[in-house]
């Protein structure tokens, strides 16, 4: 039995590398055409979506949405969720519509043919460099200022102890969000570490929980509200995820 169960992960991570290639693949000229102007990001965004729900699709992965709040189309939001797995980004992309930025670590440009597009369209941080740090807000500004939203995963990375239930946030992804006005929306991705956590010999198709919250505003306030909203946010995700578990 425990042959069987090291050889279904095998191939099913194996499967999950082919669905990631084939709509890539697929849409290449198309995606290549719509990353050569910054403006045409959209149009990219739309076949991304399509991307990420083809791997959900094709893993087994049934999305369950559940919605305190609705997105306004056109307006730009800091949307946050905690990192588990790396079905996160597909299923970030899946649940929103509204054309967004990943700030991602600089590592996953490393991903064959995904790395690609990911270092042409994502916002890449070296948080081991502060230069690479504060460079971040300047191009989160310039997408901004194009109408997109923005998103990052706060807790800054995936823990090596899949123990932790979910890990410290930086303040980063709110400092953002003060400094340019735009609502914080926090989402509970419940399911990901369960079906697809980094650890190789493990996962299996199933329903994947996700939870929009409600919105909390940044307008009038203080750097200082970074500590505030960081905690509140944290709060929420881990109320979330102890509700979903009990």
């Amino acid at each position: 039995m425990r042959v069987l169960k090291i050889v279904f992960w095998s191939l099913y991570r194996i499967w999950f590398y082919v669905l990631m290639a084939i709509p890539i693949i697929v849409m290449f000229p198309f995606l290549f055409i719509s990353i050569l102007k910054e403006k045409w990001y959209p149009y990219f965004f739309v076949m991304a979506r399509i991307w990420a729900k083809v791997i959900l699709f094709g893993m087994g992965f049934r999305v369950k949405l559940e919605k305190e709040e609705e997105i306004i189309e056109g307006k730009s939001y800091m949307f946050v969720a905690n990192h588990t797995s790396m079905t996160d980004i597909m299923l970030m992309l899946s649940v929103v519509k509204n054309p967004f930025v990943f700030v991602g670590k600089k590592e996953l440009a490393k991903i064959p043919l995904f790395g690609f597009f990911y270092k042409r369209t994502c916002i890449l941080v070296d948080r081991s460099s502060s230069k690479s740090r504060m460079a971040v807000f300047e191009r989160a500004q310039k997408r901004l200022n194009q109408g997109l939203s923005i998103c990052i995963f706060p807790e800054g990375g995936v823990p090596d102890d899949e123990s932790i239930v979910l890990d410290e946030f930086k303040d980063g992804a709110f400092r953002l969000a003060i400094d340019h006005h735009i609502p914080v929306v926090p989402l509970t991705f419940a399911d990901n570490k369960k079906h697809f956590s980094y650890t190789f010999f493990s996962g299996s198709p199933g329903l994947m929980r996700v939870k929009i919250h409600y919105f909390i505003d940044t307008k009038n306030q203080s750097a200082d509200f970074k500590k505030t909203i960081k905690v509140q946010v944290h709060s929420i995700i881990l109320k979330q995820l102890q509700d979903y578990n009990s």
